[in-house]
C-alpha cells in the first residue's frame, strides 16, 4: 500500500466523521468546527489531485473569510431553546423521507462509481490542476468572461460602498 493511498483514506475517514459531527453537534459554534476540518480534508483531497490551487483557495476561501462570518452571525445571534420553534411531525417525517432519498442516491451513485474505476482513466498531463495552465487558459480562452466577472464584481463593490453609506 502506497502512502497516497492511505493519505487517501485518511483524509476520506476525516471528512466523513468531521462531516457527521457537523450534524450532531449541539453547539453551532463547535459545527462551524468541524465543519472547517471538513474543509481541510477537501483540501488534502485537491492536493492529492495535483490542484494545488484549488487547495490553497480552498483554504483561504471557505475555511478561512467564509466560516469566520459564520462565526461571528452565530456568536451574534441570540440562540436560545426558548426562542426556537417547535418543529411538528410532518416537517420530521418530510425531513427523513427527504433524507432517505439523499442516502438512496448516494448510494446507488457509489455502487456506479466503483464500476466505474475498474476502467483504466489516464489524465493527459501530469500538471493539469497547476496554476501555470489554469492562468494561461483564464488569460487566453475565457479573457472576456473573466473581465466581465471583474466589473460585476467591481461594480457589487462599489453598490456595497454606496448602500453602506450614512446620509
Amino acid at each position: 500500500m502506497s502512502a497516497t493511498y492511505i493519505l487517501f483514506w485518511f483524509l476520506s475517514a476525516l471528512a466523513v466523521v468531521s462531516a457527521l459531527m457537523v450534524l450532531f453537534s449541539k453547539n453551532p459554534v463547535h459545527s462551524v468546527l468541524w465543519l472547517i476540518a471538513v474543509f481541510f480534508a477537501i483540501s488534502g483531497h485537491y492536493i492529492l489531485m495535483n490542484a494545488q490551487f484549488l487547495a490553497i483557495v480552498n483554504i483561504i476561501v471557505y475555511a478561512g473569510a467564509i466560516m469566520v462570518l459564520f462565526l461571528f452571525v452565530i456568536m451574534l445571534m441570540n440562540l436560545n431553546k426558548e426562542t426556537e420553534p417547535r418543529k411538528n411531525i410532518w416537517m420530521k417525517l418530510a425531513g427523513a423521507i427527504a433524507a432517505g432519498s439523499l442516502l438512496m442516491i448516494l448510494v446507488s451513485l457509489v455502487g456506479q462509481a466503483t464500476e466505474l474505476s475498474h476502467r483504466n482513466l489516464l489524465m493527459k498531463d501530469g500538471d493539469i490542476g497547476l496554476i501555470k495552465n489554469l492562468g494561461k487558459i483564464l488569460f487566453s480562452q475565457y479573457v472576456v468572461p473573466f473581465e466581465i466577472t471583474s466589473i460585476l464584481f467591481l461594480s457589487a463593490m462599489v453598490g456595497a460602498v454606496v448602500i453602506g453609506k450614512k446620509d
